[in-house]
């Protein structure tokens, strides 16, 4: 099974100007990812605008997806919907195109209680054979996975691998730790206001699953490694605390609104947003390039035409 550890990118879907998926753009941000240390990437996450694509689509971006990647990079794909049948449905085809791992989520506004959030995951799991895991996001779905399930699930399923926690609660972190004894990897989300980066990584989670590594790739990697010496720890430290406002600067808006926009103030391929996002302007978007700039992050990553 994979480990999954570093810096786990959570990319955008590229459109091209009529409105189609843009898989020359998707080839040059994953080329991008993989030659700035990048250890693994997700597609089809909440920052791939994946409620506004078709399931014909979405598994368009699978298959191409996989062989663009051509096995240099892990990459999982998000296999959430709004029912089980649909969540196994989509995994299974993954597995069949040749995935390297799928994620599942509670579907969104059910609202359902713990039995059922086991019994949904469980059903999910137990239809693929390939690694999987679970995005726990309460903010997004209303339902938080507790630690005594995501232990249920780790000690029925072999596959279960990476429990990607986006909460700001350090407890969560430190009980799946503790009950999971490291089998299920932990890897956190890099959103500011929970700021749980460095606990994650204080626990024994394996690294961050990303969003700021769409625009500062390398930086993303140092930040995001396990600590395992303290030379590492001290550098994860430093460069956190660097980017962070950045990392601020990047969740001003829900994700991808802000990503697409430093994207293409770098000149990669981020492309517009679907409706009913509107892509960030203004006073707002001159603030973003002008701190991207003075961060240096314009003369290092920008793209010359």
């Amino acid at each position: 099974m994979i480990q999954l550890h570093g810096s786990w990118v959570a990319m955008p879907t590229p459109f091209t100007e009529n409105n189609k998926i843009d898989f020359n753009g998707f080839e040059t941000l994953i080329d991008r990812q993989i030659k700035y240390g990048t250890s693994q990437i997700f597609i089809l996450g909440s920052a791939g605008e994946v409620t506004l694509l078709t399931l014909e689509e979405k598994k368009a971006i699978v298959h191409e997806v996989i062989k663009i990647v051509n096995g240099r990079i892990p990459v999982f794909f998000s296999a959430a919907s709004m029912t089980t049948q649909a969540s196994t449905d989509f995994a299974q085809y993954c597995e069949k195109e040749g995935a390297d791992g799928v994620i599942f989520t509670v579907p969104p506004y059910v609202l359902i209680n713990q039995t059922a959030t086991f019994i949904h995951m469980d059903t999910c799991m137990s239809s693929v054979s390939i690694p999987c895991g679970i995005y726990n996001n309460p903010s997004r779905l209303g339902v938080q996975v507790m630690p005594e399930t995501i232990k249920k699930l780790s000690d029925a399923h072999p596959n279960f691998v990476v429990d990607k926690e986006a909460l700001p609660n350090v407890e969560q972190l430190v009980q799946v730790q503790r009950l999971c004894q490291g089998k299920v990897k932990i890897m956190c989300c890099d959103f500011p206001k929970y700021s749980i980066v460095l606990p994650t990584l204080a626990v024994g989670g394996t690294g961050t699953a990303n969003i700021g590594g769409n625009i500062i790739p390398e930086e993303a990697a140092l930040y995001s490694r396990p600590w395992t010496d303290m030379k590492i720890i001290e550098e994860c430290r430093e460069n956190y605390f660097k980017w962070f406002p950045l990392l601020q600067e990047l969740y001003t808006f829900s994700n991808p609104v802000v990503i697409k926009a430093a994207l293409n103030i770098l000149g990669l391929p981020g492309g517009h947003l679907r409706k009913p996002y509107q892509d960030y302007a203004g006073n707002k978007l001159k603030e973003l390039e002008n701190l991207m700039g003075e961060m240096g992050v314009i003369d290092k990553y920008g793209v010359k035409n």
